[in-house]
């Protein structure tokens, strides 16, 4: 490896940290949310102990995921400083906007935190509202910043120069709408998924916990809500990508001939010598219809860009797949259990259901990871689509290994203080709570 290969690594490794943390502060303080809403209405102390759990739980997530966004603001300066110095002006506006809102979500996180009967109690719920509304906009004006790397706009080139910058239109850039829904519904989803397997786990060992019981019905119906949004969030994702970055769908789908009446393949293992897909499931005329709801629509392939601006098709192929193939198996499982729920009016809690529900926990986050991948890995060459390449972007510094296993060895040791300490709180809730009024099918 050289350097330039370290500092994308560099990058890579912190973005993946990052984006879990990132996810997470999305979704949680939502959840949180929901959890005293249905305290205050039903007034069940199960609901009161939930959310002020899942509060710590939000408090820990939120202070690491500070501190690797602030790593990550410092990588972009110091490993990419012609990118910063070309598009700095440009997308300043979205990072201005995500700090202001980093701000107001760490002022209402500490409100809700701290204001447990020194508020009253319909102010102290707002404040969990606020901390949640404050963090998805701070997710969206980051995703706004990283559409813009993928559809740039807003700005005019004269003579190698930029000129007449418009930071309006750079954040509303055309890639800025699809980005945005499908990554905050991602971090719905796979929060959801996440916790809804915790607690049925702990539901596994004891039946009778309402504790556990009452976490997997929220956890559960925000899962059941987002995840077929998610999926048709991605159905129109892939279609605003087949129209602003084609190489990129070519190597999503591992697409190389131009062609009408274009198949839909599965897996496989892409040639770029060969120009073809071996041992691929192919979906006759699938793909043309997946892009252009046509079977006989056009399809463009890798064949009409230059070898040198390809992405690696290997990788976005497989990347790709294997976040459809997680978001698939998530949303049969809210299928099963919705049904489940319409035909016996109760929370579904067969034995064989818990079990699968905790083995896809993981699967929402394994789904943000691969997707990042597709997304990152798919402009390549590009940092800037059309405009810059990564090469000419990053620092002629060298020694970057330093860093890059540096870093590393930070992110290994904060990933297992953060297990240690939310494996703590969940230890913690074995009976939390005394018999409640309602019945347990009822919670």
């Amino acid at each position: 490896m050289n350097d330039f290969l370290f500092a994308r690594s560099q990058m890579a490794m912190s973005l993946a940290f990052h984006i879990v943390f990132a996810a997470l502060g999305i979704g949680m303080p939502l959840l949180m949310a929901l959890a005293e809403g249905m305290y205050l209405r039903t007034k069940q102390p199960v609901y009161l102990n939930l959310c002020k759990r899942w509060a710590k739980g939000t408090a820990i997530l939120f202070a690491v995921g500070a501190v690797s966004g602030t790593v990550l603001s410092f990588e972009l300066g110091l490993l990419w400083p012609s990118f910063m110095e070309y598009a700095g002006a440009i997308i300043g506006m979205p990072f201005s906007l995500e700090g202001f809102a980093f701000f107001t979500e760490a002022i209402f996180l500490g409100v809700y935190l701290y204001g447990w009967k020194r508020v009253a109690p319909l102010i102290h719920w707002l404040s969990g509202v606020l901390v949640a509304a404050s963090g998805i906009l701070s997710g969206i004006f980051v995703v706004t910043a990283n559409a813009w790397m993928n559809s740039p706009a807003g700005f005019k080139m004269v003579e190698g120069k930029i000129v007449d910058v418009d930071p309006i239109a750079a954040m509303f850039n055309p890639a800025s709408l699809h980005e945005v829904l499908h990554m905050t519904l991602a971090a719905f989803v796979a929060t959801g998924f996440l916790v809804v397997a915790v607690h049925a786990f702990f539901l596994l060992r004891d039946r009778n916990n309402l504790f556990h019981r009452a976490a997997l019905g929220i956890a559960l119906s925000v899962a059941c809500v987002c995840t077929p949004l998610q999926i048709l969030s991605g159905d129109v994702s892939a279609r605003a990508v087949a129209r602003l970055q084609p190489a990129k769908l070519a190597a999503m789908e591992a697409h190389y001939r131009t062609q009408a009446g274009a198949a839909l393949l599965i897996g496989g293992i892409p040639s770029d010598g060969t120009m073809a897909t071996d041992y691929a499931l192919a979906i006759p005329r699938g793909l043309s219809l997946l892009i252009a709801h046509d079977p006989n629509a056009r399809v463009v392939g890798l064949e009409d860009f230059p070898r040198d601006q390809w992405p690696n098709v290997r990788i976005v192929h497989w990347s790709f797949d294997i976040m459809v193939g997680a978001g698939m198996v998530m949303l049969l499982l809210t299928v099963c259990v919705s049904w489940l729920w319409l035909k016996h009016r109760r929370l579904p809690d067969k034995t064989w259901l818990l079990g699968a529900i905790v083995a896809s926990g993981p699967l929402g986050f394994l789904a943000i990871e691969t997707g990042w991948v597709v997304t990152e890995v798919g402009r390549q060459p590009w940092i800037i689509y059309g405009v810059m390449r990564t090469s000419e972007a990053a620092t002629p510094m060298r020694g970057l290994v330093v860093p890059f296993v540096t870093f590393t060895v930070v992110y290994i040791f904060l990933a297992v203080v953060v297990v240690f300490l939310l494996r703590r709180q969940f230890l913690e809730t074995a009976n939390p709570v005394p018999d409640q009024p309602a019945r347990a099918a009822d919670v």
